[in-house]
């Protein structure tokens, strides 16, 4: 592995604001649009809200320990927008500023970079009522944010995220509806993509011209699956094709090829609108940025809805309700039978990321890659003694791990791995049911217990892998 990955390559965890942090009507901290949704019956399993979470914002030296007993060498976190800004612009709130620069001085203290994320979904519910991001506005209020934040902690963090998987902000939000602020409107979804993504470009502008580190490195983390026609129909290839046109490539044709793919209908269309699509938008969001963060979880394997029961008969399951009605395509997605799942449903295939990153070398030979989310949801729990035993997760990590390795043994500039997550959390939609933490999380005491895939973690680490 020494001889495959590049000096100073980052081991490292993830998390975001609102599903740890709690505290959400502390010092003076706004609301956001996952407060509205997770308030709203109906939304989310059992009624669970991100009012507590893990805790974080009151536990932060505890869980700061723990990430230095870990061993990783960075720390991806997400900063909340409504702590910084409680109505979406004006004049910062100085103790959400303060926290955050309470983090990323606990992590330097440790030896830990702090990766920070400026949008991981919690929008200020302030400019949800004004339009959210169908609203082009938004993506000049982010901007300032944007600045704000770099002005303050810009000197200290060395690595930037402008958003994490607007795919799902902008597709689960508004066309689909599962996650905040709950629409159902393609052409807001597509309205809302574009505006991420001008507002991505705005924002790398601004941390490069606040940023105190002149070496800042700026990235984006977009969801990426390998996605692959679950047979040679040619019905079923289509399906493939549009699917990753919709998720993967109409967000990095922008950004790095400077247009959006054209055959992805309906959206096409709508990113054609002058507009929506002003001029000069697609120089903004081409802006060079130092790496893609890729967020993978699972492969794809896609159908069309009328090959459904063939392919079933020849060894494939259906993983997941058709929602695909909500993008303006029908799709099915599926998985091999004898395939190992999460408790999401995900199908677990580590090949996939290796063939996905070196499909993303082939078309972007010039980006390097962080993987800046990896990670399973299985229901262990602890033993008498105490102990939570999670097995599944540590093959997991070890599969994807090793095939991260292997793209990099095939030439792919990959430069960090950062496991999904550090705690167990809220899991948007799905609640507290889901855990994807290395550490486990009583959720009614908050008492934290390493999981045997944080000590797999801490020694694979330490042994240099």
């Amino acid at each position: 592995m020494a001889n495959k990955l590049p000096d100073g390559f980052l081991w490292g965890v993830a998390t975001s604001a609102y599903q740890i942090e709690g505290a959400v009507r502390e010092d003076g901290r706004g609301a956001s649009v996952w407060d509205t949704f997770s308030h709203t019956p109906g939304k989310t399993f059992n009624g669970d809200t991100g009012d507590v979470a893990t805790d974080h914002y009151h536990r932060l030296e505890q869980d700061l320990d723990l990430m230095a007993e870990l061993g990783i060498t960075a720390y991806r976190f997400s900063i909340a927008w409504p702590r910084i800004q409680p109505a979406g612009s004006g004049r910062p709130n100085a103790p959400g500023l303060a926290f955050y620069e309470r983090l990323v001085d606990g992590l330097l203290a440790r030896s830990i970079a702090p990766v920070a994320t400026l949008y991981h979904w919690d929008l200020p519910q302030a400019l949800e009522d004004r339009g959210g991001w169908p609203n082009r506005e938004t993506a000049l209020r982010f901007a300032d944010y944007a600045a704000v934040t770099a002005r303050r902690l810009g000197d200290r963090v060395a690595y930037w995220i402008t958003h994490n998987e607007p795919w799902v902000a902008a597709w689960l939000g508004y066309a689909d509806g599962l996650f905040a602020p709950g629409h159902t409107d393609l052409r807001e979804a597509a309205a809302a993509q574009h505006h991420m993504l001008l507002s991505h470009g705005l924002a790398v502008e601004a941390i490069r011209s606040e940023a105190a580190k002149s070496d800042a490195q700026i990235g984006i983390a977009l969801n990426l699956h390998d996605v692959t026609p679950a047979s040679d129909e040619d019905a079923d290839v289509a399906a493939a094709d549009w699917v990753y046109g919709q998720q993967a490539a109409s967000f990095l044709e922008p950004l790095f090829a400077g247009h959006y793919p054209d055959g992805v209908e309906p959206m096409s269309s709508t990113w054609a609108d002058p507009e929506l699509v002003r001029p000069g938008d697609l120089e903004v969001i081409g802006r060079p940025i130092d790496f893609l963060g890729v967020n993978y979880y699972h492969p794809r394997f896609v159908a069309s809805p009328d090959h459904l029961v063939d392919l079933v008969h020849e060894g494939f399951v259906q993983t997941a309700p058709d929602h695909s009605h909500s993008f303006g395509f029908d799709f099915v997605e599926l998985a091999h039978a004898e395939a190992a799942r999460t408790e999401m449903g995900w199908p677990v295939e580590p090949d996939g990321l290796t063939r996905l990153l070196l499909r993303l070398r082939a078309e972007y030979p010039k980006v390097p890659v962080i993987v800046t989310e990896n990670g399973a949801a299985f229901a262990d729990r602890p033993d008498a003694s105490g102990r939570v035993a999670d097995p599944r997760r540590v093959a997991y990590l070890e599969g994807h791990i090793g095939a991260l390795t292997d793209a990099a043994g095939q030439g792919v500039d990959v430069r960090g791995y950062f496991v999904w997550s550090l705690l167990d959390n809220f899991e948007w939609s799905s609640g507290y049911s889901k855990r994807f933490g290395l550490v486990y999380v009583d959720f009614p005491t908050g008492r934290r217990r390493p999981k045997d895939s944080y000590r797999w973690y801490r020694e694979f680490i330490a042994s240099g892998g």
